[in-house]
């Protein structure tokens, strides 16, 4: 039995029906309607209702009981320390590939927490294994149709997907999917591929299986990505992994691309995508912007440099002719993406009086020779950029950190533990963090040097 925990508020927005209350940050919800909230799901939908009960705690430990009355469906301004307020639903998995046993001890705690909680794949994305769920939670599911969900498919096969997930309830997931048809709830799949166990034969596989589910409406499987496997130097002995090479990242893509043609002339959408990744693995153009239809699989990296290209080019057509002063920056981002972005710093240079160098690093402390920009670390680039003429600032994608809450940029760690201003300080060079395109434009032209 999972404990309940009054849930934590962070912040009360402003002109909200909890501000108008009283409602302050270290408030505790203990239950509305006599109901207790397990999550932030939970705390939506009871919400939802136009009467509501609030048992709250104070800060000061004080029980209060706020009766009120709103329109349907409006909020009430809260925000809370975590989505989760029973705790984290963690992973009963061993998979070789799993990133957090491919990092080395003794860094932060929050590295080490195995996610496999299907109220995060609801409310956020991530991706889940479904091989932990009781009973009750398959009810819950279904009662509140949380969908679509993110599944960690990896293969159809039971004994191969056994295999993979080190567990023998992962061979249910073909049963698992049936259950989704039957109450029509959707799923996106994600299939990491690892040479010599799910590749192949297995892949081709497991694509047809979770093409079939693709049929009838809705769709039960929405969408499948098919991503590389990645490994760092930090991984357990024997694990029966090894790296894509760019033979075999090329078998693949011509493995894929015609069951992608099939796919369309079957079902009209390519269902079945392959990892940015894959292509720069294999050193092939990236698939035109319009292959990724609505991009049904971004958060695997599924189109993500084609949209960024896209995306920066719609901005770009605002750049002045000239800044004034002049500056000289520098970009950092992965090595794999190198020259993919080439054609962006070539038209910032277009601007006269600015200067923007790019520095593609790989990461030695994952032991990886192309590295995705997200998995740079600290150390990666004080190595490579220490001692380097690098203009009047380092712009760095935010993407490879972990914020406080504070946004305290002194609290602002890479996936090592070095912080932005431990790593400021070894280039002898300010840092400016950019979350996306246009924070990118604003500091190349606007940000005061």
């Amino acid at each position: 039995m999972r404990s309940f925990q009054p849930a934590l508020i962070t912040q009360v927005l402003p002109d909200s029906i909890a501000a108008d209350l009283g409602f302050e940050p270290g408030d505790r919800l203990v239950a509305i309607n006599g109901q207790p909230p397990r999550d932030l799901i939970d705390y939506r939908f009871l919400c939802a209702d136009e009467e509501l009960t609030l048992e709250v705690l104070d800060a000061q430990g004080q029980s209060h009981r706020v009766e009120l009355e709103k329109d349907y469906d409006v909020d009430l301004g809260l925000e809370f320390d975590s989505a989760l307020f029973d705790g984290l639903i963690q992973c009963t998995n061993r998979c070789p590939f799993c990133f957090i046993d491919q990092q080395p001890p003794g860094k932060r705690e929050t590295l080490y927490l195995k996610d496999d909680d299907y109220r995060l794949s609801f409310l956020y994305g991530s991706y889940l294994t479904l091989t932990n769920l009781p009973a009750a939670e398959w009810e819950r599911i279904a009662q509140l149709r949380l969908s679509p969900l993110y599944v960690s498919v990896h293969a159809t096969e039971p004994a191969v997907r056994s295999r993979l997930l080190k567990n023998p309830r992962a061979g249910q997931i073909l049963d698992q999917l049936a259950w989704f048809r039957r109450h029509r709830l959707q799923i996106h799949a994600q299939i990491v591929v690892c040479p010599g166990i799910n590749d192949g034969k297995h892949l081709e596989r497991t694509l047809r299986d979770l093409a079939e589910f693709h049929s009838g409406d809705p769709s039960t499987v929405v969408s499948a990505a098919v991503v590389p496997v990645g490994l760092t130097r930090f991984r357990p002995e024997q694990d029966e992994l090894i790296p894509v090479t760019t033979a075999q990242a090329r078998q693949t893509i011509a493995q894929v691309q015609p069951l992608q043609a099939e796919f369309r002339q079957r079902y009209g959408t390519t269902f079945a995508w392959l990892a940015d990744e894959w292509f720069l693995l294999a050193r092939q153009p990236l698939p035109p912007e319009s292959h990724y239809e609505t991009y049904p699989q971004i958060g695997n990296g599924v189109g993500s440099i084609r949209l960024f290209l896209k995306e920066f080019a719609a901005a770009a057509g605002n750049l002045p002719q000239r800044v004034t002063p002049p500056r000289s920056l520098t970009w950092v981002v992965g090595n794999a993406v190198e020259y993919a972005f080439a054609p962006i710093v070539e038209q910032l240079n277009w601007v006269e009086g600015l200067t923007v160098q790019m520095a593609a690093l790989n990461s030695a402390y994952w032991g990886q020779d192309i590295t995705v920009t997200g998995l740079l670390t600290g150390q990666d680039i004080a190595a490579q950029l220490q001692g380097k003429s690098l203009g009047q600032a380092v712009l760095l994608p935010s993407l490879m950190l972990k914020r406080s809450d504070q946004g305290d940029l002194a609290e602002t760690y890479f996936l090592d533990d070095m912080s932005v201003t431990e790593l400021s300080r070894r280039l002898g060079c300010p840092i400016w963090l950019v979350d996306n395109i246009p924070e990118l434009l604003r500091s190349c032209i606007e940000r005061p040097i």
